[in-house]
């Protein structure tokens, strides 16, 4: 999984405060579609605190948002896959991750962005969708 986007944190929100270690919270992540300019996509997720979360053993739940947009000009590849992994980010030190995966609907013209969590030993169906139909940007 080449060319993954690379997430920046734009901030988080705590959601319980914890006596010993970090508190609980909901992080908001931003990134950029590398293949197709001009889409940029807002993931939140949750963050186990504790001892366990600040040490980074803690598996964190299978919680998250997925809101993408058109920010700037879409720009297509010229051959653009009809599923392609944009992200994946790991959410436990057991074999979990949140990827989101670019889907193309061609017949409405929209990129179909899908986040979901899974484990490598057995999946799991938590998942959360944005669509951004390509749109002229600006002055046209």
């Amino acid at each position: 999984m080449t060319g993954l986007a690379h997430a920046d944190t734009v901030g988080c929100v705590t959601t319980a405060w914890k006596l010993v270690g970090a508190n609980h919270k909901v992080c908001v992540e931003a990134f950029h579609d590398a293949k197709v300019p001009g889409v940029t996509c807002h993931v939140s997720q949750a963050r186990t605190g504790g001892v366990s979360g600040s040490l980074g053993l803690a598996q964190d739940p299978s919680q998250f948002s997925l809101a993408c947009r058109q920010t700037g000009p879409i720009t297509l590849p010229a051959k653009l896959p009809e599923s392609d992994t944009v992200f994946s980010e790991d959410t436990s030190v057991l074999f979990k991750e949140t990827r989101v995966v670019r889907l193309w609907d061609k017949a409405n013209n929209t990129l179909v962005y899908v986040a979901i969590s899974r484990k490598l030993i057995d999946g799991a169906p938590a998942n959360s969708i944005s669509t951004v139909p390509v749109m002229p940007w600006g002055g046209r």
